[in-house]
């Protein structure tokens, strides 16, 4: 087989953004020989002047000739009947993959795509393993424990949707509840192109995901019945921060981000546009003005603060109030608001768990149940858990006071009432189907399996919720109103700034970092200098065998430098670094305390008068007389010392 350094990739994409990530995500993997084409008939034409290409991989939506006509022009010429062909799309369903299958493609890969998601794709393609050769009757074969216990693997992703989950995991490792006819295994994947992959192809027991996503699976004979819902509500839509415009033009002719096109949050987003008079769809679809673009739950405030074309995104919670409380974004509604009690996620279990294994089914749901009860009464406790369970590296900055803020909004996601109801699933498939051109009608009747679910919230008790779905033109009009006289700033807006403070010392004047930033503190150490680096980066520092960049925050700031002194301590950061978290180390002339701030206490910034430049400034927090500046980590080191940090990381790393 050619080597990764020597094979030569055909990528085509109409999206020079796009492009760009793919190549970096081709380029991390070990693949550097890319080739890049706008749409088909530029491939057509690179492949005629390049005859060594060895794998193509294409979009299938894209003005002119799109991905779909790729292929089968190449399929049509003996040149390249056998040339390899990845069709990269947004488009999730099943009747799709299977109608690139027939035309020629030998994989389907959904955007957006992890790393390794992507070699696996490329290495199936390689070694033969195409669509056409696959089939969607995997069977899973049950695992036991050698006392006889069904081990359940169950997936998930880092949402809110999935705290009944993350509680039940709770209870289990703190022997709260033990049993007796399962072990759980919570397996967190990073989209839901792997959730998707996984149950379809038995990889995985059961699994947290989309509704629209499990009825498609069902629908083309996966083996699978929805048994219990994950929550109700919980999702939010946004917009990006932007000076005062209408709604209607700050979206048109602007990408929108969803997580998924077979989504509850596609289908909010379709009703709320069309209700402003717009006409939503994916790019490549005639007539549209508002353009979806699927991307990652946990990477959405990332794009739609750096891409100038993005105006907004909807997805699950708490992922929208994580983008307002850091300022990238402003509330435009919650789903609660415009479908109330509406279903979202559903716990799909494959058939041979319910043939095999029914009464630890039973146990499982009659669990889940009690943890979503658990999630109503104790939001506190359960937003302490749910830190852990939905963030436990520490990557998406999750802090408990925005996931409590979560839970307790009056319109926000409900985890008491998990009974599936038929007519609310229609609705889901005749506005997909009818208004939107996706999915393919099945009978919900025979997709649902309730006899878990019925007898479980009978025994829990409560009250049952009755979705209310509303006119879609009267609630965009309501909003259009609501915002244009809003004055005040979401309550949402400074929940990221609450939290516990490492208090330091710079010149007299206070300053804080979150102590979630902190990996710890040390005395002052000889720190061996670096050529060609910033003023600031005094050099790296060993540290147990670990090489940590030293940043003089005096020096970063513009202050007066100040010899070293016995109070003088470098406080260790664990900052953003790529898809991992990187230490540095920065001097302070002394480490005071820890202090709990509310987020009553915390001020916007001054334009002017503090002792570090403004962008680096999260807030102003109150105590007495005193002010402590409170620092944005994130920014704080965004560049050049974070690449700086992960440069020596790799380094570290590689030797």
């Amino acid at each position: 087989m050619t080597s990764k350094k020597e094979l030569v990739i055909l990528l085509v994409e109409d999206s020079a953004i796009t492009r760009k990530m793919e190549i970096k995500v081709l380029n991390s993997l070990g693949y550097h020989n890319i080739l890049e084409a706008e749409d088909g008939q530029h491939a057509l034409r690179l492949l005629r002047d390049n005859p060594h290409v060895a794998l193509v991989i294409s979009d299938w939506n894209m003005p002119g000739m799109g991905g779909l006509d790729l292929v089968r022009a190449l399929r049509s010429q003996e040149a390249y009947r056998e040339l390899p062909f990845i069709m990269a799309t947004g488009r999730a369903q099943m009747k799709e993959r299977m109608e690139a299958a027939e035309a020629g493609a030998n994989n389907v890969i959904t955007k957006p795509f992890a790393p390794q998601e992507l070699q696996s794709a490329i290495e199936d393609t390689l070694s033969g393993k195409t669509l056409a050769g696959r089939t969607h009757t995997h069977v899973r074969h049950p695992e036991c424990t050698a006392s006889g216990l069904l081990r359940l693997k169950v997936a998930h992703i880092q949402i809110t949707d999935h705290l009944t989950l993350g509680v039940l995991k709770h209870f289990l490792d703190s022997g709260k509840q033990t049993p007796r006819h399962f072990q759980l295994e919570t397996l967190c994947m990073s989209s839901w192109n792997p959730v998707q992959k996984a149950l379809a192809e038995g990889e995985v027991d059961a699994a947290f995901v989309l509704a629209p996503l499990a009825m498609d699976l069902f629908a083309y004979g996966v083996p699978l019945h929805i048994v219990l819902l994950a929550h109700k509500n919980g999702s939010i839509a946004v917009r990006k921060k932007a000076p005062d415009r209408s709604l209607k033009a700050m979206f048109q002719g602007k990408t929108f981000y969803i997580p998924h096109e077979l989504s509850i949050h596609h289908i909010l987003s379709h009703m709320f546009f069309q209700g402003l008079g717009l006409h939503p769809g994916m790019v490549s679809n005639a007539g549209c003005d508002v353009f979806y673009e699927v991307v990652p739950p946990v990477r959405m405030p990332e794009f739609l603060s750096g891409q100038p074309g993005a105006c907004g995104f909807m997805v699950a919670e708490p992922i929208g109030t994580k983008a307002i409380a850091a300022g990238v974004a402003d509330e435009l509604f919650l789903s609660g608001e415009l479908w109330e009690n509406h279903p979202c996620c559903v716990v799909a279990v494959r058939d041979e768990i319910l043939e095999q294994h029914p009464a630890a089914v039973q146990e499982l749901v009659a669990l889940l149940v009690q943890a979503g009860k658990f999630i109503s009464t104790n939001p506190d406790s359960a937003a302490e858990i749910g830190v852990e369970f939905l963030d436990p590296q520490g990557t998406l900055g999750l802090k408990k006071a925005i996931l409590k803020n979560v839970l307790t909004d009056p319109m926000g996601i409900k985890t008491d009432d998990l009974l599936p109801v038929a007519d609310d699933f229609v609705k889901i498939q005749d506005y997909m189907v009818e208004r939107m051109g996706l999915g393919s009608r099945i009978d919900i009747h025979r997709l649902l399996d309730l006899r878990f679910a019925e007898k479980a919230c009978l025994e829990a008790g409560g009250m049952a919720r009755r979705s209310v779905l509303h006119d879609a033109g009267a609630f965009a009009r309501e909003k259009v109103s609501a915002l244009e006289n809003q004055a005040a700033l979401s309550s949402k807006a400074n929940l990221d700034r609450e939290g516990q403070y490492l208090i330091f010392n710079l010149m007299e004047q206070a300053y804080g970092v979150d102590v979630l930033s902190v990996k710890e503190i040390v005395g002052m150490m000889p720190i061996r200098s670096l050529p060609e680096t910033p003023v600031e980066v005094k050099g790296v520092v060993n540290l147990r065998g670990k090489v940590i960049p030293v940043v003089d925050l005096r020096c970063k700031f513009g202050l007066p430098e100040l010899p070293y002194h016995d109070r003088t301590c470098i406080i260790i950061l664990e900052i953003p670094g790529g898809d991992r978290l990187v230490p540095l180390g920065i001097v302070v002339d002394s480490v005071s305390h820890v202090e709990n701030i509310k987020a009553g206490h915390i001020e916007d910034a001054p334009a002017y008068g503090l002792g570090a430049p403004l962008e680096y400034i999260a807030g102003m927090a109150k105590h007495g007389d005193a002010v402590r500046i409170l620092l944005n980590v994130h920014r704080l080191f965004s560049n050049p010392e974070a690449l700086l940090a992960e440069k020596w990381n790799e380094r570290r790393k590689a030797a």
